[in-house]
């Protein structure tokens, strides 16, 4: 029988995490409800954080945005700061499945989970985030690219949590967009989905970066140059072309492999075409909440 465990400091979650042989963090809870009812959650011990405090706020630090593990995705969606310092990933938290989910589902959770299908990973690799882990023996940070290590496997080690997310501000002149592809239902996981940001740089030149989801056993990404006046159409042809080797989608219910990796390049196409455009604007960025930043 499973046993459950109500620390109320940062220390005490960690001493229960590291004496605990299949010990797992219970956050907003929704895939460990679903893993209880299939019955293949075996932890002999779930760790409630909820009574830690501080693991629900968003900061704004100099950098950018810090956020706590049990920042809710709706708080994601909705917050003011996340709109203002990183939208896309406020875009991308608000396409997870629905509001009920997201006003459960927790930022560490959601991440840990380490599902490949996953959405918010496809902002925060384009984004720079980075992930703090913490255990009795301190902290540390791993990039959000380097954080999904094999099929639902992340870097967390034993006596871990996720215990923040750094997001970096996003470049005021970016262009950025999210495509989310689905087969079954609007709201279901992503058949194929990409976030593009494409950042000023300098030389004539622009950062084109790809976060792709549900299109290999873990989110995908890859970044390229391209000059500031290339079409839109030979940067979709470049994104496509380097995209295409790294596309190797699970085959299930929402369809077959091959069907998924030509989605995924609908996908690419798509973040492409609509986050070029914004780039190009005057050096000027509309964003996806309709406000213009300068």
């Amino acid at each position: 029988m499973t046993a459950y465990h109500y620390p109320t400091t940062l220390d005490e979650t960690c001493a229960l995490l590291d004496d605990g042989e299949d010990t797992m963090v219970y956050g907003g809870g929704t895939a460990v409800q679903i893993l209880l009812k299939q019955g293949v959650l075996f932890a002999t011990d779930l760790v409630d954080i909820g009574g830690v405090p501080g693991l629900d706020e968003i900061t704004e630090t100099s950098k950018g945005l810090r956020v706590g593990p049990l920042v809710t995705l709706r708080s994601m969606e909705t917050s003011p700061i996340v709109r203002r310092v990183a939208p896309i990933a406020a875009e991308v938290y608000g396409r997870v499945a629905n509001p009920r989910v997201r006003n459960t589902a927790s930022v560490g959770g959601n991440i840990a989970h380490g599902d490949y299908r996953l959405d918010p990973p496809t902002a925060l690799m384009v984004l720079d985030a980075t992930v703090e882990l913490t255990s009795r023996r301190g902290s540390r940070k791993v990039p959000a690219r380097e954080f999904f290590v094999d099929f639902q496997q992340t870097a967390l080690e034993h006596g871990e949590l996720v215990s923040a997310i750094e997001i970096p501000s996003q470049p005021e002149s970016a262009g950025a967009h999210f495509a989310k592809l689905s087969s079954l239902a609007a709201n279901d996981w992503p058949a194929a989905s990409a976030a593009a940001l494409v950042v000023q740089g300098s030389r004539g030149k622009r950062d084109v970066r790809l976060g792709l989801g549900a299109l290999s056993h873990v989110p995908v990404f890859l970044q390229f140059e391209a000059a500031a006046d290339t079409s839109v159409d030979d940067v979709v042809t470049a994104a496509k072309d380097a995209a295409t080797p790294l596309l190797d989608p699970l085959p299930d219910v929402r369809g077959s492999s091959d069907y998924k990796r030509r989605l995924g390049l609908v996908a690419v196409e798509e973040a492409i075409r609509n986050s070029w455009k914004e780039g190009s604007d005057d050096h000027r960025r509309v964003s996806i909440f309709g406000r213009r930043r300068r």
